[in-house]
């Protein structure tokens, strides 16, 4: 199964010549905390073109000896904690695709992510699933990757000093007291966009904590090089943002945070006309991810469910009865993250259980 382009789409997809476009993060190319559909761009592209851009965490604070460079370092003193908000993700954009309008789908192929540093932060937060049962305690956790086996390993840990409720902290942690944590344990690495998307048709800012329709906080760990996503353009231009890097992270985030790491990304993005989607859509190598949202989780299960119903109808041409017994039979359901606020549900149905395409 694959989303098909109709032929006048696929030849015009042949003759494009993409423009490659440099996207640093800087004090002027981020916004921090929000998607905004009124907000001027920061980089214009046609469809096609390419993009390689930073995506910088705001977790750098929690070791800035090892996370925070002078441009990183210039973000987090020149952008006011006042202009931090309604969320706390730092987002590189927004970029606005030519031609884009509501009802378009953008195709975003995500060609490579590149930890900018050897090292991620992991917190505990009062946002945490099992945040009373761990105490009410915040803890952080700093990771070091090892670029040659793609393993990460915990350095140390320490408890956060007061409660962790202003994005961007800088802790002095030479001063901290520092643990040993996680002796021997090693994690695989697998660089992936915790939130990115497009603007939301609304007036104002929109909180980048939870996510959406527009796509936002997902927190699906396969949304990482090799992966396509498709994000249901809602304002003209679409004005497309990344944000919230990892490293690494199981399904759930329980405690709050994944291993958050800034990156350098590597993208491509066409403008589709010629398919409609109702959510935002993961393509793997071997895989189709749908993502149901909604603050009650068994919401989320429907919402998600219903979804992989209309990719299966209306892109393997199946009838509803066939899908239905699909789903059940081949497809898993799993939960992406119970801490956004708006919790989320991924299905995945493995694109080899269907015969090759004869067209």
């Amino acid at each position: 199964m694959t989303v098909q382009l109709d032929r006048a789409a696929a030849a015009e997809r042949h003759r494009i010549r993409p423009t490659l476009h440099l996207l640093p993060a800087t004090p002027r190319t981020v916004h921090w905390g929000y998607f905004n559909p009124t907000q001027a761009p920061a980089l214009t592209v046609k469809s096609g073109d390419i993009i390689q851009a930073e995506a910088i965490t705001h977790h750098a604070g929690d070791a800035p000896d090892l996370m925070m460079d002078e441009a990183v370092t210039r973000i987090f003193t020149e952008i006011p904690e006042a202009d931090r908000n309604p969320g706390v993700h730092i987002m590189t954009g927004p970029i606005h695709v030519e031609g884009a309008q509501p009802g378009d789908m953008l195709e975003v192929h995500y060609l490579q992510m590149t930890p900018r540093t050897r090292y991620g932060s992991n917190l505990a937060a009062n946002w945490g699933h099992l945040f009373k049962e761990m105490g009410e305690k915040e803890r952080v956790t700093i990771y070091e990757i090892d670029a040659m086996s793609q393993q990460a390993h915990a350095l140390y840990a320490y408890d956060f000093p007061g409660r962790y409720d202003v994005p961007g902290k800088i802790t002095n942690c030479p001063e901290c007291d520092r643990q040993p944590a996680l002796s021997g344990v090693r994690v695989p690495v697998r660089p992936h966009l915790g939130t990115a998307g497009v603007a939301p048709d609304v007036a104002g800012r929109v909180s980048t904590i939870p996510p959406g329709l527009h796509g936002g906080n997902i927190d699906n760990w396969r949304i990482g090089a090799g992966a396509t996503m498709y994000y249901p353009v809602q304002v003209d231009g679409a004005l497309f943002s990344i944000g919230d890097p990892h490293v690494s992270q199981g399904d759930g985030e329980l405690s709050g945070t994944a291993i958050e790491a800034s990156l350098n990304v590597m993208f491509q993005i066409y403008l589709r006309k010629d398919f409609r989607f109702p959510s935002p859509l993961l393509e793997t190598p071997d895989c189709w991810i749908v993502h149901g949202f909604h603050e009650d989780l068994n919401v989320a299960m429907r919402n998600a469910s219903v979804d992989m119903l209309k990719l299966l109808t209306e892109q393997q041409n199946l009838s509803r009865d066939d899908a239905y017994s699909l789903m059940s039979i081949a497809a898993d359901f799993g939960v992406t993250q119970v801490v956004d606020g708006t919790q989320g549900i991924h299905v995945r149905i493995p694109r080899g259980v269907f015969p090759p395409r004869k067209d």
